[in-house]
C-alpha cells in the first residue's frame, strides 16, 4: 500500500503524458506566461472596461420574466397588461384593525386616501370612499360617506350600511370590517425607474403620520411593491455575495498556503473572473435577476476549483526542487486540460437550459455558458503569470515546507486512510452505491413541480405579508382575467356583447376559488338595483363619468375588448391550475352561444398555473438528458469507455440525494431547485473529473489498479476537499437573501456541492477501482484466448 504521509518529490515525479484529454486546449494558458508583465497591462485595461460594463447591468424586476416566452398563452398576457394596464401598475394599501370602523379611525383612513391622492406619481384610487348612493332618477348619485360623518346610532346605523354595500362588501372591505383595502393606481411611466422607490416611501410616509396612534396596522403590496422589493434584494444580496465571495476564498487560501503570494495566485484569478465576466454580461446588455444575481458565486465555484487545483500542483512542484516558471508550466500541463473539462461539463449544463420555455431560464444558461468560457481563460491564463510575478525564494520556500506542511499532509494521511478502504473491497462498495442511488432516484422520481409567486418575492417584506391578510380576507391579492374580444360588427354595448360580459362575470362569480370579481357588469347590475334602470344610454353616461383611469381596467381604450378581472389566493400553481382548467371549460358554453367572441382565461396567475408544472418537468428531463450526454462527453475526452461507466453513479448522486433531501421537507421540484441541480450537476463533476485525470497519469506498466487510485487519491483529495469547503461558503450565503428561490438555489446548490465530494471519495474510488480490474480481466481474458 501507498505511504500515508508521501515525500512531495515522490508525488510530483514526472509521468510519462498520454494525449491530452482537452486535446491540448490547455497550452492557452501558457500563452500570457511567456510576457507576464505585458498580460498584467492587458489585464488592468480589460478590468476598467469591465467596471464601466458592470454600471451597465440594469435589474429585470418583472414578476412575470419566468413565464416570458414565444407562447400563444403569454403573449395573451401581454395583450393584456397592453390593454388593461392596471395591475401592472396596483399598489394594494391594507389596513387592519378590529377599530378599523370606529368613527375616529374612519376619519384618519379617509384623511390617508385623500393624502395619498396628492403623491406625485399617483394618477386615482380606488378605496370604500369610493362607493356611491342609490342614484335619482335624472341624477349623478352623490358619496355614499357624507362629509361629516354621523354620530352616536346613526352611526353604527350607516356602519351597516357600508358593510352590506355590494360594491365594497368583499371587494376593498372584509365582511368583518375589519380589513380595508385602497387600491392606487400609479403612473406607468414611474414603475420602472428610480422615481418608484420615491413614490413608494411618500406613501409610507403618509400611512404612518395619518394612522398615527389609530393601532391600525398597515401594509403595501402589489406588483409595484413586489417589484421594488425585488430590486432592493437583488442589489444588495449582490453585495453581500461579492463580499462574501471574496472573503471566504481569501480565508481559505491563506489558511492552508500561509504565503501571502499563494493566496493571491490561487484567489485572486476567480476575483477578476468574476469582474470580467459580469463586465462583459453588462456589455452584451443581460440584465440581473432572480438567477442571474447568482452568477457571482457560481462564477466564484466555477474558477476557484480549478484554480486551487493549478496551485496546488504548482506548489507541491515548487516544494519537489522545480523552479517558479517549470512548477507553474507543468501545473498547467498536468492539470490543465482537467480544468478545460471541468468548465466544458459545465457549459454543457448551462447549454441544456437553452430547451427551457422560458426566457429568463434561457438567459440564465446564455450568461453561465458565457462566464464559463471567460472564468476557463482567467483561471488557465492568470494563475500562471501571478505564480511567477509573485512567488519569491523558491528554494526557501521548498526547504520550509518539506518539514512543515502539517496541514495539507493532514488532509493526505485522510484521503490515504479513505482510500485504502474502498480499494479493499471495490466490488463491494460498488454495489452498495448502485443499491443507494437506484433507491435515492426513485425517491427523486416522485418529486411533484411546485411554483408560488410569493416565493419569487422578499418573504421578510411587507408585500408577502400583506398579500397573505388579503388571501385571508379577500380571498386573495393575484389578478385572474377572462378576456372578451368583440367580432367585427359588434361594439361595447349591443345587446349581445353586454350578454356575454354578464354571462363570464356570472360565471367567474361562480367559480370556487376565485373572489371579488370586477367588470362593467357589476356598474351594469348595481343600476339595475339602485337605479331601476338598465338602459344602455343610462349606462353609457355613467362609463363617461368615471375616471379614465378606472374605465380603462375593464374596457380597452378602442372598445373593441374587456376583461373580468377576479383574484385568487397564492397557493401553489398545482392548486390553482385546477381553477383555471375549470373557468375555462365553462367558458365554452358563452364561445358556443356567442361565436365570433373570442374569450381567454388570462392574468399572471393563469399563465404561472399552466406554464409552470409543464417548464419544470421539462427542465427536469433535460437534466436526465444531460446525464447520458455528459458520461459520454467525458468518456470521449479520456478516449476510455471505463471512465464514461465510472462517472455516472458519482455524477448522478448529488442530484438524487438532493431531491430526496428536498423531498423529506416537502419542498417538490421548484424552478429555483431543478436550476440548481442542474447546474450542480455539471459543477460536481470538477472533482471526478480531475480525480479521472490523475489516475490516468499514475497508471503506468508496473502499477496495479489500487495503488494507482491511493496515489491519484492522495495527490488530488486535499485540493478537492478546500475547494468544495469554499465553493459550499459561497453558495450557502444565499441563505441570508430575502429572496425565498435564493435561499433555496443557494443551500440546495451547496449541499449537491458536499454532495459531489463525498461522492468522489465513497463512490468514484471503488467503481473506478472495480471497473479496471474488471477492464484488466477481460482483457486479460481476449489475451489469453488469443494466445491459445
Amino acid at each position: 500500500m501507498l505511504e500515508r504521509n508521501p515525500d512531495a518529490a515522490d508525488l510530483t515525479a514526472p509521468v510519462k503524458r498520454s494525449p491530452s484529454i482537452a486535446f491540448g486546449l490547455e497550452r492557452i494558458g501558457l500563452i500570457a506566461v511567456r510576457a507576464p508583465i505585458l498580460s498584467c497591462i492587458i489585464l488592468l485595461a480589460m478590468v476598467i472596461g469591465a467596471v464601466f460594463g458592470i454600471h451597465r447591468i440594469k435589474i429585470d424586476d418583472s414578476l412575470s420574466q419566468l413565464f416570458r416566452s414565444d407562447t400563444k398563452e403569454y403573449h395573451q398576457y401581454e395583450e393584456v397588461t397592453k390593454r388593461f394596464p392596471s395591475t401592472e401598475f396596483d399598489v394594494l394599501v391594507v389596513v387592519e384593525g378590529k377599530t378599523l370602523l370606529e368613527r375616529n379611525n374612519l376619519e384618519k383612513l379617509r384623511d390617508m386616501v385623500t393624502d395619498l391622492q396628492l403623491i406625485d406619481g399617483v394618477r386615482g384610487l380606488i378605496s370604500l370612499f369610493s362607493a356611491r348612493q342609490a342614484p335619482e332618477p335624472g341624477k349623478l348619485p352623490a358619496a355614499l360617506f357624507p362629509s361629516d360623518l354621523p354620530k352616536g346610532a346613526d352611526y353604527d346605523k350607516f356602519i351597516e350600511t357600508v358593510k352590506s354595500n355590494e360594491i365594497i362588501r368583499g371587494k376593498l372591505l372584509s365582511d368583518d370590517g375589519t380589513l380595508a383595502l385602497v387600491v392606487l393606481s400609479l403612473e406607468p411611466s414611474i414603475v420602472g425607474d428610480s422615481r418608484l422607490n420615491t413614490a413608494i416611501t411618500q406613501i409610507r410616509k403618509v400611512m404612518n403620520d395619518d394612522l398615527a396612534g389609530s393601532g391600525l396596522t398597515k401594509e403595501l403590496s402589489g406588483v409595484p411593491v413586489m417589484q421594488l422589493e425585488i430590486r432592493n434584494a437583488v442589489e444588495r444580496d449582490g453585495i453581500i455575495y461579492n463580499v462574501a465571495g471574496i472573503l471566504a476564498g481569501c480565508l481559505i487560501a491563506i489558511v492552508f498556503f500561509r504565503r501571502v503570494s499563494f493566496m493571491v495566485v490561487a484567489a485572486f484569478p476567480p476575483l477578476l473572473a468574476i469582474l470580467l465576466a459580469l463586465g462583459v454580461l453588462g456589455w452584451a446588455n443581460f440584465s440581473l435577476n432572480m438567477f442571474l444575481n447568482v452568477m457571482t458565486p457560481l462564477i466564484m465555484v466555477i474558477s476557484f476549483s480549478d484554480s486551487m487545483q493549478l496551485t496546488f500542483a504548482a506548489r507541491d512542484r515548487l516544494i519537489a526542487g522545480e523552479d517558479k516558471y517549470t512548477a507553474f508550466r507543468n501545473a498547467v500541463l498536468v492539470v490543465g486540460p482537467a480544468c478545460v473539462l471541468t468548465h466544458a461539463t459545465a457549459g454543457i449544463s448551462f447549454i441544456a437550459l437553452q430547451f427551457s420555455n422560458s426566457d429568463l431560464i434561457r438567459s440564465f444558461g446564455e450568461a453561465g455558458l458565457l462566464a464559463t468560457v471567460i472564468a476557463l481563460l482567467a483561471v488557465l491564463s492568470l494563475v500562471p503569470v501571478f505564480g511567477v510575478l509573485l512567488v519569491r525564494h523558491e528554494e526557501r520556500f521548498a526547504q520550509k515546507f518539506k518539514t512543515s506542511d502539517a496541514g495539507v499532509q493532514a488532509l493526505r494521511r485522510f484521503c490515504a486512510w479513505i482510500a485504502e478502504r474502498m480499494v479493499g473491497h471495490p466490488g463491494f462498495f460498488s454495489l452498495l452505491a448502485l443499491v443507494v442511488v437506484g433507491g435515492l432516484a426513485v425517491v427523486y422520481a416522485n418529486l411533484e413541480p411546485r411554483y408560488r409567486l410569493a416565493d419569487q418575492v422578499p418573504d421578510k417584506q411587507q408585500a408577502v405579508a400583506a398579500s397573505g391578510r388579503l388571501d385571508a380576507k379577500l380571498t386573495g391579492a393575484n389578478p385572474i382575467d377572462v378576456l372578451i374580444e368583440f367580432p367585427k360588427g359588434e361594439t361595447l354595448y349591443s345587446p349581445q356583447t353586454l350578454a356575454v360580459i354578464a354571462a363570464v362575470h356570472k360565471l367567474v362569480e361562480e367559480q370556487a376559488g376565485v373572489g371579488n370579481v370586477w367588470s362593467l357588469e357589476t356598474l351594469r347590475r348595481w343600476l339595475a338595483e339602485k337605479a331601476h334602470t338598465d338602459d344602455v344610454a343610462t349606462l353609457k353616461e355613467y362609463v363617461s363619468v368615471i375616471p379614465k383611469h378606472l374605465v380603462r381596467r375593464f374596457i380597452s381604450k378602442d372598445q373593441t375588448a374587456v376583461v373580468v378581472s377576479g383574484r385568487v389566493p397564492d397557493k401553489d400553481s398545482s392548486q390553482i391550475l385546477p381553477v383555471v382548467d375549470k373557468l375555462d371549460h365553462a367558458m365554452g358554453a358563452v364561445r358556443k352561444a356567442h361565436p365570433g367572441y373570442e374569450i381567454a382565461v388570462t392574468g399572471l396567475s393563469a399563465i404561472a398555473a399552466r406554464n409552470s408544472a409543464s417548464m419544470i418537468e421539462k427542465l427536469n428531463h433535460g437534466l436526465t438528458i444531460e446525464f447520458a450526454l455528459v458520461a459520454i462527453f467525458i468518456g470521449l475526452a479520456f478516449r476510455s469507455v471505463v471512465v464514461m461507466f465510472a462517472c455516472i453513479l458519482p455524477g448522478i448522486f448529488p442530484v438524487v440525494l438532493s431531491g430526496t433531501v428536498l423531498w423529506a421537507l416537502g419542498e417538490g421540484l421548484q424552478f429555483a431547485s431543478v436550476v440548481a441541480l442542474t447546474v450542480s450537476f455539471g459543477l460536481g463533476l470538477s472533482a471526478t473529473i480531475h480525480f479521472l485525470n490523475r489516475l490516468r497519469s499514475e497508471s503506468k506498466p508496473g502499477v496495479g489498479a489500487g495503488e494507482a487510485v491511493e496515489r491519484a487519491t492522495v495527490l488530488m483529495g486535499p485540493a478537492l476537499i478546500l475547494t468544495t469547503v469554499v465553493l459550499a461558503c459561497g453558495l450557502v450565503v444565499t441563505v441570508f437573501s430575502d429572496l425565498p428561490s435564493l435561499r433555496l438555489f443557494g443551500w440546495l446548490s451547496a449541499f449537491a456541492m458536499v454532495a459531489a465530494l463525498v461522492a468522489d471519495f465513497l463512490i468514484l474510488r471503488p467503481t473506478a477501482m472495480w471497473l479496471i480490474t474488471f477492464a484488466e480481466r477481460l482483457r486479460g481474458g481476449k489475451q489469453a484466448k488469443a494466445a491459445k
